[in-house]
C-alpha cells in the first residue's frame, strides 16, 4: 500500500495562447481567460530553425501559475506570415492614411497593397482627417481605391467620426494596423482600444525590468477575441520577394482584363493591343495605380539583372 504522504510528481499544465510580443528572448503569450504568460522557447525550435513570431498560436506548458511563467512547446501551423514586419496569422490589414495634412503617399500605399495581395490578406483602407478635407479630395480617393475593390472608410479621430465602423470590422479578427507617421494612426488605435496606450497592463509589468528603445511588432487586445497590431517600419516597405511576372496578379483592377490582350503573358507595360493599357486610356483603371504598377515592375526587372 502506497503511503498517503507520497505525492504524485508535479505535472505542468498545457494551454493554448497567442504570442502578443517577443523581446530579448522572452515571449508574452495571451491565453483567453487566464492572462499573459512570460515564456521561453524550448531549444528544439533553434535546432529545427523555427522562430516563433508575434501572432503565432502556440501551446505552452505552465511552469509557475502564480508567476505566470512557462515554456513554448509547440508552434501551431500558420495561415500566413510576413517578413517585414515579422508577424504571423494576420486576418486582415487596416491601412491608415490621412486625406490631407499630410496628403497620402499613394506609391507607398500601393506597395503595401501589393504586399498584402501577395499574401492573400484582405485590406481595409482608412483615410483619416476627413473633417478638414475638401469633398473632391475624398471622392478622388474613393474613386481610385473603391474602384479596385478595397473597402474605404473616411474617419476623423479627432471627432470620432466613423470610428465605430472601423471597430466593428475588427471584431473577432487579428488586424495589422499600418500607416506612415502624422496621419492619426495612434489616435485611432487609442479610440478603438483606450487601454492599449501601445502597451497592455500585464505585459508592461513584466517588461519593466529594462527599457527597450527598439520598436517591435506587438498585439494589443481589443476584446476577448479581437487583436490589433501596430506595425513599425511602414515607411521602408520593399516589394521584392516575387517575380515581375507575378506583379500583375496583385493589382485587382487588372483581373477583368485577363486574357484580353493580344499576347499571352502580356506584361501590360510595352506590348501593343494591351487591354490593361486600354483600360487606363478609357479611365477605367486609375493612372496613379498604373504608374505604381510600372514603377514596381521596373524595380523587379532591374533587380533580376544583378
Amino acid at each position: 500500500m502506497v503511503s498517503s504522504r507520497i505525492r504524485p510528481p508535479h505535472r505542468c499544465s498545457s494551454m493554448q495562447g497567442k504570442i502578443v510580443k517577443g523581446i530579448a528572448g522572452f515571449y508574452y503569450i495571451h491565453v483567453v481567460g487566464s492572462g499573459v504568460y512570460e515564456c521561453k522557447a524550448k531549444g528544439i525550435f533553434r535546432k529545427e530553425k523555427i522562430k516563433p513570431l508575434v501572432g503565432d498560436n502556440v501551446i505552452i506548458e505552465v511552469l509557475d501559475e502564480s508567476e505566470k511563467t512557462g515554456n513554448i512547446v509547440r508552434v501551431l501551423p500558420r495561415r500566413n506570415e510576413l517578413v517585414r514586419p515579422a508577424v504571423a496569422n494576420i486576418d486582415q490589414a487596416l491601412v491608415v492614411f490621412s486625406v490631407i495634412k499630410p496628403s497620402p503617399h499613394l506609391r507607398l500605399l500601393d506597395r503595401f497593397l501589393v504586399m498584402m495581395e501577395s499574401r492573400q490578406i484582405p485590406v481595409i483602407l482608412c483615410f483619416n482627417k476627413e473633417d478638414i478635407a475638401e469633398d473632391f479630395q475624398i471622392k478622388e480617393l474613393e474613386k481610385i481605391y473603391s474602384g479596385c475593390g478595397y473597402p474605404c472608410i473616411f474617419t476623423s479621430a479627432l471627432k470620432q467620426t466613423n470610428v465605430d465602423r472601423v471597430k466593428k470590422l475588427l471584431k473577432g479578427k487579428t488586424t495589422a494596423i499600418a500607416g506612415p507617421s502624422g496621419v492619426g494612426k495612434s489616435s485611432i488605435i487609442n479610440v478603438i482600444s483606450p487601454g492599449a496606450e501601445m502597451e497592455t497592463g500585464d505585459i508592461s509589468k513584466k517588461i519593466e525590468r529594462g527599457k527597450h528603445t527598439t520598436r517591435h511588432s506587438e498585439l494589443f487586445l481589443v476584446d476577448s477575441d479581437s487583436y490589433i497590431m501596430d506595425t513599425p517600419g511602414f515607411s521602408s516597405l520593399y516589394v521584392d520577394d516575387f517575380e515581375k511576372e507575378e506583379l500583375k496578379y496583385y493589382f485587382p483592377e487588372f483581373r477583368n482584363y485577363e486574357g484580353a490582350c493580344r499576347f499571352d503573358g502580356c506584361s501590360h507595360t510595352h506590348e501593343p493591343d494591351c487591354a490593361v493599357k486600354q483600360g487606363v486610356a478609357d479611365g477605367k483603371i486609375a493612372n496613379v495605380r498604373y504608374d505604381s504598377y510600372k514603377e514596381i515592375y521596373e524595380e523587379l526587372k532591374d533587380r533580376r539583372r544583378y
